[in-house]
């Protein structure tokens, strides 16, 4: 589980648009030019005790405070030289705050003056501004000044001093950023937000939420490298200081959010742009109206996207998540967060994650803003803007936006502005690439258009480079399970409804959903891709009107990249292991010591064949993934004298086809193996490996695998080397590569094979209903939509007159995939009329079927394909 990353603060937006402090100068003191002089009087820091009134009240607050401090070891910011720090603004809570920090992390105080005091302020501490300078009691701090004049002294002080070299620190305070568990609603009122407040609600802050409270030390600038830069004086200043604005601007969006314009201004913004009011003026052309109602039709469409993020909703909404947390989770633990938070520092972030509950928007958000990073703004769909909810997701960042936009240029127009404008902005966007939520627990084919209007709004204003980062969010238990089990019944889907929401809400939080699992996978830079894909462009803006020959296959492969990358950091947990084993027999049930057994052979396989580095298994033992299983209610234990028997019931086997097909790309090479020795006893080792490389095209567009073909032929080698040491296969002739065999009837090792190979076994089912209903009919006789409806028919009727397949068995989509595949091999090429024509290669691939598939399946399914209806021809004979 990752905890706060040690590395520098994590600048979030960005910080490659502006300066930062580690701009202006070397990041640590150890990569100054030339190493200071041997200690002197100057560089030493004054012996000498904290003021009586610091320590005083120093105890006074001491109970209220509790700092959380970022990185774990500022002291390494101190290496001897001087440090002055750097704060914000002034205010005698920050003084205090800043003082308890320092000594905790074992740097000097902040109010015992450096030797010489170069301010003139008897402390070793300076702002950038304060709360109320117009009511200051302090005469020369009252009213406006054009810089801080602390600031100016220090650096007046090195012109004087050569052998001077002070190290500035910025340190950031958040007092009450996330407020915890412990404390109230009346403490959310009072935690940090982006307003200047007065003397008495800071105090409110700090006595209410100050065991919340986040110091963050930045590294260090020296302000001798500064003044080498020979600037100007007034010049130095200004650039100091608006180099140190930034990073705190910055630092605070990263920790509290963004501080973003009204929603009214952002949409008088968006309808403002050049591309919205072409689309206007040729909206009112199309429906011979006015260009006044052409825009207000415009305006209605804009604020009905628009988010309108608060700040306080979202902490209230964080205070109120830990609770529903706790309550309904067994643990949420997040993996390569730190790896994250090292790759995301100058990049406008795109969070593209999973998604298969409702819960996804809400758990990554939270933990997100947990975390110290500021919570992204989230496509959602315009079916959730519900009374009440919408509003509040709307405040929590959430924009809505319809599920079809085909045909209508106004709304796309003004859609695609309001993204460019969060895009310019540096405002993080998350989305899902899939569309909506999967109901099989696979990937879902990826849908480019939110991908694409990304793409066009950097490639307007290419300033900040964007990177995708890609989130496999994984459950034990969906709280939807029963809205999918109709879905997967035939039902049609429910509308979301509010009375819906509200009603299910006590049945939710009576219930135990285990444990959830969140893996950030490997971060894609979009810069990579077009250098990639478009090599000839060259970092110049491209108007909204250009389509660049490079856009489409760009998208294509952007979409596709981010499954690939989503799938490559999956977790494994025991709900998934229990579907791989349970679903492979068929009654879905196993005595308890061959459940032990296949959970230790997947734990096996995966270990010995790791997919990715970002992949992640538990660690339970298989006895306790079972103990686990029955105490959340997915496992029965029916007793018996022989063995105790562990089994799942009809509905629940339905659902856990889901978690088994969450993981089921993890174990293609082994499932592929196992598959060609269901129905064979001998296979030449070769002939395996040649049969992977043919059919791994299909199984590599389907569930977004990374590798290619040679990858995936070592695998397979790789596999047989484990089967053959785990006693699964055995190598009987070492000619020709080798003869493999697998053991006759019905031992424990077979057993064993088979349920490996049973995840993959319908997706060859498929493959081959697809050809046969091809073969069938013949070439020219079917379009490839008439092909899926063909084959979604002959699946749905082998699932009833045969054992229930998986819901995704007849999905149409899945037809989709392998027929658009077949195409793009070549295998099949559509003629003038959309018919689908192949030769006899097709046969030849049908034939390697008998490998796979047993004869009486074979012949089952060629039996039940259909042929379509020709009402002019008779039907052709067999």
């Amino acid at each position: 589980m990752t905890s706060m990353s040690k590395q520098n603060p994590l600048p979030f937006p960005g910080e490659e648009s502006q300066p930062t402090p580690a701009d202006t100068a070397p990041a640590s003191p150890s990569t100054d030019a030339g190493t200071p002089p041997a200690a002197t009087p100057v560089h030493a820091r004054p012996a000498g005790r904290r003021p009586l009134w610091a320590r005083l009240l120093g105890r006074l607050v001491e109970p209220w405070l509790s700092l959380k401090i970022e990185p774990e070891d500022p002291g390494q910011y101190n290496d001897g030289r001087p440090v002055m720090y750097v704060l914000e603004d002034y205010g005698l809570s920050n003084a205090l705050i800043l003082d308890k920090a320092c000594r905790q992390a074992g740097l000097p105080s902040p109010l015992v003056p450096l030797a010489g005091d170069p301010t003139g302020r008897k402390r070793a501490y300076l702002a950038l501004s304060r709360r109320s300078s117009s009511n200051s009691l302090i005469p020369e701090q009252r009213g406006a000044k054009t810089h801080s004049d602390s600031l100016a002294k220090v650096l007046q002080a090195h012109r004087v001093r050569d052998d001077l070299d002070v190290h500035l620190v910025p340190v950031s305070i958040f007092v009450g950023r996330a407020p915890d568990k412990q404390s109230g609603w009346f403490a959310v009122l009072f935690s940090e937000n982006w307003a200047l407040v007065g003397r008495f609600r800071r105090l409110l802050g700090l006595l209410l939420n100050g065991r919340n409270t986040i110091v963050r030390f930045a590294p260090p600038i020296s302000l001798r490298s500064t003044i080498d830069e020979g600037l100007e004086p007034e010049r130095t200043v200004r650039k100091l200081q608006r180099v140190l604005r930034t990073h705190f601007r910055r630092i605070r969006e990263s920790v509290i959010g963004p501080d973003l314009s009204t929603r009214r201004l952002l949409v008088d913004q968006v309808l403002a742009a050049e591309t919205v009011r072409e689309a206007i003026a040729s909206q009112a052309k199309r429906d011979n109206s006015k260009t006044s109602d052409a825009w207000k039709k415009a305006h209605a469409y804009a604020w009905e996207i628009a988010a309108d993020y608060s700040s306080p909703v979202v902490r209230s909404a964080s205070f109120m998540l830990s609770h529903v947390w706790n309550r309904i989770y067994a643990g949420v633990l997040v993996h390569h967060l730190d790896k994250f938070k090292a790759a995301a520092p100058g990049h406008e972030v795109v969070y593209v994650p999973s998604h298969r509950s409702h819960m996804d928007y809400l758990l990554l958000s939270y933990l997100l803003y947990d975390r110290g990073i500021v919570p992204p703004h989230i496509v959602a769909g315009i079916n959730l803007n519900l009374p009440v909810v919408g509003t509040l997701l709307r405040k929590g960042g959430a924009f809505f936006i319809r599920r079809s936009i085909r045909g209508n240029a106004l709304y796309s127009a003004v859609l695609s502005e309001y993204v460019a404008q969060l895009v310019a902005g540096g405002y993080s966007i998350e989305y899902f690439v899939e569309g909506g939520r999967s109901r099989t627990g696979r990937l879902l084919q990826p849908k480019g258009g939110m991908i694409s209007m990304t793409l066009r709004a950097f490639l307007r204003q290419p300033r900040k480079p964007v990177l995708f980062q890609p989130i496999y969010i994984g459950y034990e238990k969906l709280m939807e399970g029963g809205s999918y089990l109709d879905e997967l019944s035939g039902r049609p889907k429910e509308k979301e409804s509010i009375w819906q929401l509200l009603w299910g809400i006590p049945k939710v939080l009576k219930q135990n959903y285990g444990q959830v699992v969140v893996n950030f996978g490997e971060p894609i830079a979009l810069n990579d891709v077009l250098a990639e894909k478009a090599p000839e462009w060259g970092g110049e803006a491209v108007s909204e009107d250009e389509k660049p020959s490079w856009l489409s296959t760009t998208v294509d492969t952007l979409a596709e990249r981010i499954q690939v990358r989503i799938n490559g950091a999956a977790d494994v947990n025991p709900i998934n292991l229990l579907a791989l084993a349970l679903l492979s027999t068929p009654k879905h049930a196993m005595g308890e010591a061959d459940l032990i057994a296949q959970i230790e052979l997947c734990k096996t396989l995966l270990v010995e064949m790791p997919y990715s580095g970002r992949v992640t298994v538990t660690p339970h033992s298989p006895e306790r993934i079972i103990a686990h299983a029955e105490e959340i209610n997915v496992l029965t234990r029916i007793k018996h004298p022989l063995g105790d028997v562990l089994s799942v019931s009809g509905d629940t086997a339905v659902l856990l086809s889901y978690f088994r097909n969450n993981v089921v790309h993890l174990f293609t090479a082994s499932s592929w193996v196992a598959c060609c020795f269901q129905n064979n006893r001998r296979m030449s080792r070769t002939g395996l490996v040649q049969l992977g490389r043919t059919v791994y095209p299909f199984l590599q567009a389907e569930l977004f695998l990374p590798w290619t073909e040679d990858e995936f032929a070592q695998r397979i080698d790789q596999t047989i080397d484990v089967f053959v040491r785990e006693g699964l296969l055995q190598n009987v002739n070492e000619d020709d590569g080798g003869i493999l065999a697998r053991n006759t009837g019905q031992t424990d090792e077979v057993f064993r094979l088979r349920a490996i190979g049973h995840s993959l076994q319908q997706a060859f089912e498929r493959y081959y209903i697809a050809i046969s209903v091809l073969v069938k009919n013949g070439p020219g006789t079917l379009g490839a939509a008439e092909l899926e409806s063909l084959c979604q028919q002959a699946a749905q009727r082998l699932s009833l007159l045969y054992a229930p397949a998986a819901p995704e068995f007849f999905d149409k989509s899945l037809f989709r995939g392998f027929i658009q595949k077949l195409r793009e091999l070549r295998l099949v090429w559509p003629d003038e009329n959309s018919k689908l024509l192949f030769d006899e290669r097709l046969d030849a691939w049908a034939k390697d079927a008998k490998f796979i598939l047993g004869r009486e399946l074979r012949h089952t399914i060629e039996r039940v394909s259909p042929e379509a209806a020709r009402p002019d021809e008779p039907a052709p004979q067999d």
